[in-house]
């Protein structure tokens, strides 16, 4: 059977990825793949998070750019962790 990811990640460069399942629980060992050129890797994802959110990479620091399509989305309003929920609670983007 194939698995199916949990996770997009557009760009090696980018910092969040964007979970693309419905009802993604916390733990889930996620299988995340990178749509420039087709890579995976694994990551656990440590809350619930809807499909269409985002999921921290790695750990980021107030303040920090936010970076999806390679491009800077908005800046992060608290700390992330690694794995944690990327929404309007922890980030401003440049959009809205």
């Amino acid at each position: 059977m194939t698995e199916h990811p949990q996770l997009l990640v557009h760009d090696h460069k980018d910092n969040v990825g964007v979970v693309v399942v419905e009802n993604l629980k916390a733990g889930t060992d996620m299988l995340c793949v990178v749509t420039e050129d087709n890579s995976s890797f694994r990551m656990t994802c440590d809350d619930d998070v809807p499909i269409g959110h985002k999921v921290a990479l790695k750990d980021i620091a107030s303040g920090d750019v936010a970076v999806k399509y390679g491009e800077d989305i908005g800046r992060f309003k608290a700390e992330v962790k690694k794995g944690r929920h990327v929404h309007v609670h922890n980030l401003k983007t440049n959009r809205w």
